[in-house]
């Protein structure tokens, strides 16, 4: 049946009665929603203000949609209890805030923020000249009173970084978007702005932009990986969007010039212990991995020392200070893994314990591995067989003397040499073009160190007095070691350390022949260490394993190489400086190289360190100043306590120097060391680098030859 007109009204008005008590439960939720939510916020806002000493002011906040809330701009501001520095100074500010709210939480009392968007943040931290910051509040936590500040034993550096821990991922969001977000940092000696048009976290994953300008380094990054708040996880990787990053702060306060394509940082979680003596120490777990890192400091390498790939997988140990590489750490250095444990404490005075192992490489990957920069004549070494490094070493610095160094290399047995890189190492072994340079680098002249060249003389030519001398004044146990002297290095090291600068060299002959011959005259820590890998290949297996090269030969070969005089001198012939024993004995004695006695072989010997001064070692009457008399007994001495000269030979050392040669013309006479008597001297000044330290190194005496001459120095060992 149709329904009647009365039915149908009935209907419609409870339909209309519906929907009025639909629109108003609707306008009663939506009312309630909108006082919840700004009760909510006000928790969030009273909840802010009791954790940190700050003032948050946050603007008119509506819901866009049913569960989408937006916020009309925020301010953190500082109170008097953050510290006079921070007071009313603006921590962070935002022009408008989108988050999603949980509509059952916020009717349940406890809101559920999700989502955060913020537009156009910006936070601006500054420190003052006296040390008062605007920020530092943030990284305290309520709790016992801190630790008082101990300057013996120096800052906890695990419990600093513990706490920029929580607090970093303590304040790590879900979910959000930040666009158009400026992070400024002031102080006296830096300005710092990072901008990041868009940077986005949602469930753990990272991805944005941004463009860092510090203290004028600009670079444009980009940022991607995942985070974990919970378990202190985080996996990130930066990289360069139009060309390498240049790190900054390194040129300012280091010198240095570090850049990289892409670096990954990853943390795997951390560990705190408690202490209430010394703070605590923290142990965090992790990676650092670079590719195409580079790195330039003049005291460490002429050139930029690249490494294509590299990455540290470390156990870091830090307390109070002091920070260690635990057992557990590798280093991957392109082909080269290496398993570092350091220890260094900073106070009260530095000390530093180092281990290094490497695993056994294969000689071709080991060569192609090392850094460019560094190793630029030796790479591209070819072989068979492995090699694998140890390094062991401490220092205290307040007993440097107790400096302790072990070093080795170490190959496999069926290591070998197929190819040598972009020097032939073997061309020691004949005649070989030599090139002569100033300090500047500048080539003075070129001449072939072998029997095409008149100049050159051959080992058996000289007088046997000077290379018995240059043992004793340079390295006693050449033809005994493996060109290396332990003793020597350890404490030239010590003296470098001690004068914070290469004061000594701790050469032998072998490294002084390798320098000469192959390399350049800079004193940077990457020379010093391919000329120790070139010394190891020439006497590992050149001399010791493919007998091709003896140690006689580089003994000629450093006497007709090594510089006696001023560079500035010509010769008639037009050639320039003075080089080798041929030209020393005509420059100074006007004598052949065989004809020089024990007195004119100890002075040639006494010059070798600073051949340009030799004409500052006379007096007024052309002779021999006291303290040079002085020494040349001294050296006479132990020569004669290792048997290298008779007693005879010793008792008729003359003390003076007749310079015949065009060397005379140059002497420079002193007015007022006038005093004919010998002097005492100051052994560690006026000997040569090496030779204080060699001095009792066990160098085995080579017995007097017949008729009162001194025998030739012992030959290679078998």
């Amino acid at each position: 049946m149709p329904l009647s007109v009365v039915a149908k009204k009935r209907i419609l008005y409870g339909l209309a009665g519906l929907t009025v008590v639909l629109l108003l439960a609707l306008g009663v939720f939506l009312w309630k929603r909108q006082q919840l939510l700004n009760y909510a916020l006000g928790r969030v806002k009273t909840r802010i203000e009791q954790k940190y000493p700050v003032v948050l002011t946050l603007g008119p906040a509506h819901f866009t949609n049913l569960k989408t809330v937006e916020i009309g701009g925020m301010r953190l501001v500082p109170t008097a209890a953050a510290g006079p520095a921070a007071v009313g100074d603006t921590l962070l500010t935002a022009r408008r805030l989108q988050v999603s709210l949980s509509l059952r939480s916020l009717f349940a009392g406890r809101p559920v923020f999700s989502d955060l968007q913020i537009e156009r943040a910006h936070l601006t931290a500054h420190k003052d000249a006296r040390g008062g910051n605007n920020f530092s509040f943030l990284l305290k936590k309520k709790g016992p009173a801190p630790v008082a500040r101990d300057t013996v034993h120096g800052t906890n550096y695990g419990l600093l970084l513990n706490q920029v821990l929580d607090a970093g991922f303590g304040n790590v969001p879900g979910a959000a978007d930040f666009t158009q977000f400026v992070v400024s940092y002031h102080s006296p000696d830096h300005r710092v702005q990072l901008t990041m048009p868009r940077l986005t976290i949602d469930d753990g994953q990272v991805q944005g932009r941004l463009t860092a300008s510090v203290d004028e380094v600009v670079n444009e990054l980009g940022m991607s990986g995942s985070i974990d708040p919970s378990d202190y996880a985080l996996n990130l990787r930066l990289f360069g969007v139009n060309g390498s990053v240049q790190v900054p702060y390194v040129a300012q306060r280091f010198g240095a010039l570090v850049s990289f394509d892409t670096v990954r940082v990853q943390l795997t979680g951390k560990e705190f212990t408690a202490d209430e003596q010394t703070g605590g120490q923290l142990t965090v777990h992790g990676s650092v991995a670079a590719r195409n890192f580079s790195f330039f400091h003049k005291r460490l390498s002429s050139e930029d020392i690249v490494v294509h790939q590299g990455q540290l997988d470390f156990v870091a140990t830090l307390g109070r200070g002091m920070f260690s590489l635990d057992p557990g750490t590798r280093a991957v250095l392109n082909q080269l893994v290496f398993h570092p444990e350091i220890a260094v404490r900073l106070k009260p005075r530095l000390a530093v314990k180092i281990k290094v192992d490497s695993d056994p490489t294969p000689t071709n990957a080991f060569f192609n591995s090392l850094p460019e920069g560094m190793f630029d004549v030796v790479t591209g070494t070819a072989g068979t067989g492995t090699l694998a490094y140890h390094l062991k070493a401490d220092v205290d610095m307040a007993r440097v003397d107790s400096l302790h160094l072990d070093s080795s290399l170490q190959p496999s047995k069926d290591f070998s040499i197929t190819h040598f890189g972009a020097e032939d190492l073997r061309m020691l072994e004949g005649e070989f073009p030599f090139t002569a340079y100033n300090d500047r680098g500048d080539s003075l002249r070129t001449f072939m160190v072998g029997p095409s060249n008149p100049d050159f003389t051959p080992f058996a030519e000289v007088s046997p007095f000077m290379p018995a001398v240059i043992q004793t004044t340079e390295d006693p146990q050449f033809f005994r070691h493996h060109g290396f002297m332990e003793k020597a290095f350890v404490n030239a090291a010590i003296e470098d350390i001690k004068e914070k600068r290469f004061a000594r060299g701790g050469s032998t002959l072998s490294m002084q022949l390798v320098k000469n011959v192959f390399l350049s005259r800079e004193k940077t820590v990457g020379r010093k260490a391919e000329e120790m890998l070139m010394v190891w290949l020439i006497e590992n297996w050149l001399v010791d394993r493919t007998h091709t090269l003896t140690k006689q030969r580089m003994f000629e070969i450093y006497l007709n190489i090594v510089e006696w005089g001023p560079t500035a001198y010509r010769w008639p012939s037009g050639k320039r400086g003075v080089y080798g024993i041929r030209e020393a004995a005509l420059f100074y004695y006007a004598k052949r190289p065989s004809e020089l006695n024990l007195g004119e072989c100890i002075y040639l010997a006494s010059i070798i360190p600073k051949p340009k001064y030799y004409k500052e070692s006379f007096n007024v009457y052309g002779e021999l100043r006291g303290t040079t008399r002085w020494y040349f007994r001294f050296i006479a001495d132990i020569m004669q306590n290792k048997n290298l000269i008779t007693a005879s030979q010793r008792d008729n050392l003359s003390y003076s120097v007749s310079l015949k040669g065009p060397a005379n013309k140059y002497i420079v006479r002193a007015i007022r060391d006038t005093v004919r008597t010998v002097q005492p001297g100051d052994t560690a000044e006026l000997a040569p680098l090496n030779l204080v330290d060699l001095l009792n190194t066990g160098a085995q005496p080579a017995p007097p030859a017949p008729g009162g001459s001194p025998a030739p120095p012992p030959g290679p060992r078998p």
